[in-house]
């Protein structure tokens, strides 16, 4: 078992957002490439954004501190630290509001298997 502070992780990846040209830091913190579950934090500082891009899976974005705005081409929600936004499966942007943090959660898709039906 491993344990994490994502408090301690907030913090320390708001900081680095807050001094980054791109306004942003993030951590994988369980998952990668090679689980179907990754979860990843995300500091933005306030005013950046993380552009417009496909959804690799079923999302969600627990809003950990701050303000955020999930946006795509059919409505906006806004999240406050302790939200769960649940994101759409179609393109769609985040934009911090206020200097915040957010952990996303993704179950990828996985491409289905080939099935061999020949006879040998």
């Amino acid at each position: 078992m491993e344990k994490s502070s994502l408090t301690a992780l907030v913090r320390n990846h708001l900081e680095v957002a807050k001094t980054s040209s791109s306004g942003r830091s993030a951590a994988t913190v369980y998952g990668g490439h090679e689980h179907v579950l990754r979860q990843t934090l995300i500091a933005l500082a306030a005013g950046h954004k993380l552009d417009e891009h496909e959804n690799p899976g079923e999302a969600t974005v627990h809003v950990l501190a701050g303000r955020v705005r999930l946006v795509s081409e059919a409505a906006a929600w806004d999240g406050r630290t302790g939200d769960l936004l649940i994101v759409p499966n179609s393109r769609h942007s985040l934009e911090a509001v206020e200097d915040s943090a957010v952990l996303l959660t993704v179950a990828k898709v996985l491409a289905s298997p080939v099935l061999n039906t020949e006879k040998g």
